[in-house]
């Protein structure tokens, strides 16, 4: 379909959004809230915190800054969608849109990849760390977990715009990997490409950051330091396993999308724009014990000054 001149693609992943509207629209707002909240926090207590300007905790802040922006290019489309009676996207959008949602979604594994090997450093090198994970080498690590990833789409990008279009109908409810299935085809050399981007930015940190942490374990249990080990890398791990499922999760959308029950596909899109965001503060929060405590005293703080108030 036409809009001012403007090619627009039609958005067919919602169910019944007539009848659910409300429901959809409160259950996104509150997830927008909540990953803005949480992640918010993770931010201004390593903002804040001396003790905190560490290169764990910074890549820890960068995932939390990703995970607001990979949310903030996929909501407030959502938002007016819900409430729209057609639920469309231009085409130019829609490829802006995928390039954002897997260039920041790429770049939380590529960070892992930073704080995977900032725990080898610090595990099994301890007297090179500060010498190997200096302030400007943490720096060039982290410009590289953003700039990599987002080369590499962009390339991705400029390749799919090239491609002839045989439907205006994408299966989901914002442009992940369903959108693929407007085009006629996806050429050789397109698929070459796509798949040396998934090797490079997915495949290849991940099993590096398997083999970092084989290490880490392998040091600890001889020099008996296996509980710190444990303590300090279960969270990473945790983050690790669930962000790749949910990026199986993504790619069986855009492989299976076709021919998955619409309901399958509703829920597995939604997962990917829900966990995503909320994994990192969820564990990180939680499992660090300096994060977790700084996040007790905020809100006791705010506890007590509340009670206060009330006194008064």
């Amino acid at each position: 379909m036409e809009g001012n001149g403007t090619l627009m693609l039609s958005l067919d992943g919602f169910i019944d959004v007539d009848t659910y509207r409300c429901v959809y629209f409160l259950f996104l707002l509150a997830m927008y809230i909540l990953i803005l909240c949480s992640n918010g926090t993770i931010i201004c207590l390593v903002w804040i915190h001396r003790n905190l300007h560490e290169p764990m905790y910074v890549c820890i802040a960068c995932l939390s800054l990703n995970s607001l922006f990979l949310s903030t290019t996929v909501y407030p489309k959502l938002f007016a969608d819900v409430l729209s009676k057609h639920q469309s996207i231009s085409l130019s959008f829609c490829l802006l849109q995928f390039f954002f949602f897997y260039s920041f979604g790429a770049s939380d594994i590529t960070l892992l990849l930073v704080m995977s090997y900032d725990r080898y450093v610090s595990i099994c090198s301890p007297l090179r760390y500060a010498s190997v994970m200096g302030a400007r080498r943490v720096s060039v690590f982290l410009a590289l977990a953003w700039f990599v990833p987002g080369c590499l789409l962009m390339v991705t990008i400029s390749m799919q715009s090239k491609q002839k279009i045989c439907s205006l109908t994408s299966g989901g409810i914002f442009c992940n990997g369903a959108m693929l299935k407007i085009y006629c085809m996806i050429p050789m050399p397109v698929m070459g490409w796509t798949f040396f981007g998934i090797s490079t930015v997915v495949l290849l940190p991940v099993l590096l950051i398997l083999f970092t942490y084989v290490k880490i374990f392998i040091v600890s249990y001889r020099s008996l330091a296996w509980k710190k080990a444990v303590d300090t890398c279960l969270p990473h791990v945790i983050v690790l396993i669930a962000t790749v499922a949910l990026v199986l999760c993504d790619a069986v959308i855009g492989l299976l999308g076709s021919v998955l029950p619409k309901s399958v596909q509703l829920i597995t899109t939604v997962q990917t724009v829900v966990y995503t965001p909320l994994l990192n503060p969820m564990v990180y929060g939680l499992k660090l014990k300096e994060i977790r405590k700084h996040i007790d005293k905020l809100f006791r703080s705010n506890h007590v000054g509340a009670m206060a108030n009330q006194v008064e």
